[in-house]
């Protein structure tokens, strides 16, 4: 009988040990290194959130710009709000604090008035939120911007003025120039056209490019038309357009072929996007100082990580321009 006992025993007890054991098909879980679902947790959350508001997504323009901050943040593990003001002061600075209120990392903004921006710049710089500018810089005083990231306008006006001379030769003729007042960007590109036009007729008695008048095309291809129209009413002889974009441009080509005039009246304008290359190609648009938007939104993007990173950022950085005469032109 004893040995009856410890026999049965012994069975019993490799029978709980047997039990105890991981077989295939079984539904115990493996058993999973803590660290390595630290690990995996903090490799997928996100590091916080940057937040943009572009002057308009009505230009092409604003649109790479926007798409490529949103690529370059998220590569980098980043959230990304985008918004819009459609040129409206007020609708930015409400984006602006919604910003704020969301306690967002930091924000880039495009302003829709480089001046009136400024109360809410200070806003974000009082709740210690980082503020960049991209493409059109900040001119509010009192408020702090970490970098501002954009092409560089003034030279690009520079490059328009002489595509201008170019486009005019020997004769010269009367200019209209379709601007932007509110936005520093294009305030740049008129002072750079108006240089070199200024000193092109340095000396001449023939051949100077008269610079006859200034109009709000706002960058706006309706508006741009509408400009059109009034200038070749006061100016029949108009030869000459500078606009400060591509769609202000466009809106001026089409107010010259309403009025048949497409061929007297030569067009300069500035931005390079696909549908004023394509007016440029087909001879509609003379010439563009190019701009590449999908750069200065990685750029800010960079700026924005590398500050972060506690290291010193530029307070401008600017991005050369280069004029596109057509496709295989110079």
């Amino acid at each position: 009988m004893k040995i009856s006992h410890l026999f049965l025993f012994t069975l019993l007890s490799f029978g709980m040990l047997a039990g105890c054991s991981s077989k295939p098909g079984d539904n115990s879980k493996p058993q999973t290194n803590p660290n390595d679902e630290n690990k995996t947790t903090e490799n997928t959350k996100s590091k916080g959130t940057i937040a943009i508001s572009v002057l308009t997504m009505t230009n092409p323009f604003f649109k790479v710009l926007a798409e490529n901050v949103e690529a370059e943040a998220k590569k980098h593990g980043y959230d990304v709000i985008v918004t819009s003001g459609e040129k409206d002061v007020a609708i930015q600075q409400n984006q602006v604090k919604d910003f704020i209120v969301k306690k967002v990392s930091a924000i880039i903004l495009c302003p829709c008035d480089s001046k009136s921006i400024g109360p809410v710049v200070k806003e974000a710089n009082d709740a210690g939120i980082p503020v960049f500018t991209a493409d059109n810089a900040c001119l509010a005083e009192g408020v702090e911007i970490v970098s501002h990231i954009g092409s560089d306008n003034l030279g690009g006006g520079r490059l328009g003025g002489e595509a201008m001379i170019k486009a005019l030769g020997d004769e010269g003729g009367k200019v209209v120039i379709l601007d932007y007042k509110s936005a520093e960007s294009c305030l740049l590109r008129v002072q750079g056209f108006k240089e070199v036009i200024n000193k092109h007729n340095e000396g001449r008695e023939t051949g100077k490019i008269d610079i006859v008048s200034e109009l709000p095309g706002e960058g706006d291809k309706e508006l741009g038309f509408k400009a059109t129209e009034d200038s070749l009413q006061a100016h029949p002889d108009l030869r000459g357009i500078f606009a400060i974009n591509d769609p202000a441009a466009l809106g001026a080509y089409a107010a010259l072929e309403k009025a048949g005039k497409q061929d007297q009246v030569k067009i300069v304008g500035f931005d390079g996007q696909p549908d004023g290359l394509k007016a440029i190609d087909e001879g509609k648009i003379f010439a563009d100082p190019i701009q590449l938007p999908d750069r200065i939104g990685r750029q800010t993007v960079q700026t924005i990580i590398k500050y972060f990173s506690g290291a010193k950022v530029e307070k401008e950085q600017l991005i050369p321009t280069e004029l596109y005469y057509g496709k295989g032109k110079k």
